[in-house]
């Protein structure tokens, strides 16, 4: 059985592969995940920004 593992994108990288990766994990466009990033950054006055950056941090990059 192929096992899923959520990985930074190398392909779809735009700041440090974090959208790209989850686009790529749950097959979604990444556009469609940076947009609400986006959207949810700004509603939440940047705390979504730094739950990003934590991400960026814990989630390893893609072999």
């Amino acid at each position: 059985m192929d096992e899923k593992k959520l990985y930074r994108s190398r392909k779809n990288r735009m700041i440090c592969g974090v959208c790209g990766g989850v686009g790529e994990y749950f097959n979604i466009d990444p556009t469609l995940i940076r947009l609400g990033v986006a959207l949810a950054g700004v509603c939440s006055f940047g705390t979504c920004g730094l739950a990003y950056f934590v991400a960026a941090v814990i989630i390893p990059d893609e072999i």
